[in-house]
This record gives C-alpha cells, structure tokens and sequence, in this order.
C-alpha cells in the first residue's frame, strides 16, 4: 500500500501477466474517474469478479480511458483466471502469429484492435480465440476507437459477433472532470495537487489525460525523491530538466 492506504499505484510496480506484458499497478478501478463513463466501469467490475462473461467492446476518442480500463479489468480479472492483456498497436508488426503462442486464457484483454482489423490474418486469429473463451465461458474484452458497426472487418463473421457483445461508448473527460481525475491519481498516491498547481500545468500542456498522467508519473517520482510538494515553482525546476510528455 502506498502513502494513503491505497493499493498498489507507484508507477515502479508492475504486475506480470501471463503473456508477459507487464500492468501497470496505477492501472486499477479506485483511479478511473467514472464521470460519463460509470456504467462501463460498473460493467467491467462486475465482468472481473465473475458475474457476467462473453464479449466486451470498449470505444472512443484517444484519451477516453479505454487502455487504463481494460488494464484495471485484466488486472482484477488475473485475481480469479488466467487473464492477458496484448497491446496491438505495439505486436501488429509481428503479424498475427503472435496470438497463436498465447496460453490457454480465461480473460483476454485485446487493446487498439482497429490497428489490424481489415487484415484476415489477424481476424481469424482473434475469431479463434473468441470461441475457445465462449466454449469456457471465458471473456474476450477489446478497444477500439469505433464501434464494431463502423470497424471495417475481413471477416463480417467476426464483426457480426463482436456487434452482439456488450458495446460501450466512453467519452471523454471536460476540463472539471480532468482536473478531478487528476486529483483522484494524486490522492491514491499520497500527492496534493493544488488549485494554483492545475491552472498552470492546463495552460502550459497539452489536455489529453494521456499527456496529463504521464506528467504526473514525473512529477511523482520527483515529489518522492526530493520530499518535496507539487508547488508550480517545483514542478518549473523539474519539467526544464524533463522530456515534454505526451501520451494516450
């Protein structure tokens, strides 16, 4: 547990996965800011502790939160089953081979699956490996910026099973909202992070919450290492001698 009693949310940490992709530990439920988004969240928690099985597609615009929840959901899944969580943007160039190799999975977390949808490789590796979890009652969890509907798929077979799951839109997060889910991060890691010290980091970086937690991830690990607060005359001396931040 980390300063304020939550578990697991130093950016050090990881969990290992199965696949051999490593979770972030910041990457759970209690920081996900529900806003607009509560009934995915709700959703997802009841998927990871049992209740509900079979297909969960996630979509929205980049910055939306769809890899921080499919994380959390791999994460809290990997409690009760054998779960995976595979980054496509990152193993597309690999070729669809790749989910070939993956171990006998009760959860499977597919991020960014419009990276190789079209490809009829990938497709009918990943329609595989949705029957053997619908003959488990396993699940398969999948992002993508759109909804199956407007995927454009190689397999319509695949695109029609993928449209009868449970399909969720998340939208993302107003200026209030970014600010409170900025804060909620904070809090669950012990930080403060003032009024003054918010106004200035909107005003200087980019609003994605990509962006913004990546800049957090920086400003924590110096926080920790000087024991210093996150006053905007700490956060200029460390942000001249750090790279610019961008991220999803």
């Amino acid at each position: 547990m980390d300063a304020a009693g939550a578990p697991g949310l130093k950016p050090a940490r990881m969990r290992q996965i199965p696949l051999g992709v490593r979770l972030p530990d910041r990457a759970v439920f209690a920081s996900f800011l529900p806003a607009r988004n509560a009934q995915a969240l709700q959703h997802l928690e009841q998927l990871a502790s049992g209740a509900i099985a079979g297909l969960t597609w996630l979509c929205g615009p980049r910055g939306s939160g769809k890899t921080h929840l499919l994380q959390a959901a791999c994460a809290a899944a990997s409690e009760r089953w054998r779960a995976g969580y595979v980054p496509l943007a990152e193993v597309a160039p690999l070729g669809g081979g790749v989910l070939e190799g993956l171990p006998q999975l009760q959860c499977l977390c597919l991020d960014d699956v419009d990276e190789v949808a079209g490809q009829a490789a990938w497709e009918l590796g990943i329609f595989g490996l949705l029957r053997e979890l619908e003959e488990c009652g396993g699940h398969l969890l999948v992002a993508a910026q759109a909804p199956p509907a407007l995927t454009r798929w190689a397999l319509p077979d695949l695109g029609s099973r993928c449209a009868a799951g449970a399909v969720f839109q998340l939208r993302g997060l107003d200026e209030q909202e970014q600010r409170a889910a900025l804060q909620l991060r904070a809090r669950l890691r012990g930080l403060e992070l003032p009024e003054d010290t918010w106004r200035w980091l909107r005003r200087r970086f980019p609003r994605d919450m990509g962006t913004l937690y990546q800049l957090l991830d920086t400003l924590d690990e110096a926080s920790l290492s000087a024991q210093r607060r996150l006053t905007v005359p700490f956060i200029r001396e460390v942000l001249r001698s750090a790279p610019r931040a961008h991220g999803d």
